[in-house]
């Protein structure tokens, strides 16, 4: 990887001058670098701006955080997807608290001890927050390192990632890392593109950089194919009462675990409803939807409903629409029914329907 000795210079030169302006850019803190690398992990820059200007009012500090309520941590995540950040951040907020004292901790190794944080993440604060001569190694980093060097390793394993980071290490500037390290996620974010579509005229590494000399830059980085997702048809039910709306909450572990939910079921399942005890009445069609997760693709039908009766199953609870918006946080998996949720209940309000 002798090409990558060449880089420092003309990579921090462009950086310097083409650095997209960012909110834990501008003053950065070690806990504002964190919950900004937490937020950013498969989620685009745009999606995570407003995310994180609302998180830092509600839980400016690592103390603040700590005591958030789960349900309102809930709902400043609600959108952002991969819930367990949002819990993994709680946790080690609450290390923060117990094990150093409520001052983020300023070692790489203290840092890489908090939940939800791997290698990347700890690199990441340590080199910007703390100063610290430590790579930050993600997917962009890798394609970016794999075309400039030429190397056609699986970018997915764990002996390419450990390469990279090894090459790197020898790299990085002692003097600049945290400038180094966001330069190198900067260029795969905006120039060194995935799926071929580089923008090497506008690349500070083009002049060394081997995939480009050699036309590769469609072939690398090379990732090893990803296996097919299983495929679910499932049945959502809008139950509805008066002015609110049935939710429950999801089993504390697995998928979307803890977060409230339109009550659903396999379509495989036509009893569900009647094994509880429900019987809706004037079930018809509401929304029709699909949701992608990483290894599973939902196929959603939802099914609306008005129940006679204001009882419920244990767990379930009724949601009218300013606790849907303020209070209740549910998946994006369960968007796609919201405009019709949204329609039935406002226009209940409007007739003077009554609270549960």
């Amino acid at each position: 990887m002798t090409q990558l000795e060449q880089l420092p210079i003309p990579l921090l030169l462009w950086y310097r001058d083409n650095a997209r302006v960012l909110p834990w850019r501008s003053a950065p803190t070690p806990y504002g670098v964190w919950v900004s690398e937490i937020m950013l992990q498969q989620t685009r820059v745009a999606a995570v701006l407003d995310y994180y200007r609302r998180f830092l009012e509600a839980a400016p500090d690592p103390a603040a955080l700590a005591a958030l309520p789960e349900d309102r941590l809930m709902k400043l995540w609600q959108g952002l997807g991969y819930y367990s950040r949002a819990r993994n951040l709680q946790k080690a907020a609450r290390q923060i608290m117990d094990d150093f004292g409520g001052a983020f901790p300023s070692t790489y190794e203290d840092i890489h001890s908090l939940a939800g944080v791997g290698d990347y993440t700890a690199g990441a604060i340590a080199s910007i927050a703390f100063g610290l001569p430590v790579p930050a190694v993600d997917g962009n980093v890798l394609r970016v390192t794999a075309r400039i060097t030429g190397d056609e390793g699986d970018i997915t394993s764990p002996a390419m990632k450990k390469k990279v980071t090894a090459a790197l290490a020898e790299i990085i500037p002692v003097d600049a890392p945290g400038a180094f390290n966001q330069a190198m996620m900067e260029l795969g974010a905006t120039v060194c593109l995935p799926n071929g579509a580089p923008q090497c005229h506008r690349c500070p590494a083009a002049f060394l950089c081997r995939a480009h000399r050699e036309g590769t830059t469609g072939r690398i980085p090379v990732k090893a194919p990803k296996k097919p997702r299983r495929v679910e048809e499932r049945r959502v039910y809008l139950l509805f009462h008066k002015n609110a709306v049935a939710l429950r909450r999801r089993s504390a572990r697995g998928l979307l675990a803890g977060l409230w939910e339109y009550p659903n079921a396999p379509a495989d399942e036509p009893d569900f409803l009647n094994e509880l005890g429900l019987a809706p009445q004037g079930l018809t069609l509401a929304a029709v939807g699909k949701h992608i997760f990483t290894h599973i693709e939902w196929h959603l039908t939802a099914l609306a409903g008005e129940l006679p009766g204001d009882e419920l199953p244990p767990g379930w609870v009724w949601a009218e629409l300013s606790q849907l918006r303020e209070i209740y946080a549910l998946p994006n998996a369960f968007q796609f029914a919201a405009p019709a949720v949204e329609r039935r209940l406002v226009k209940t309000e409007s007739e003077g329907g009554t609270a549960i």
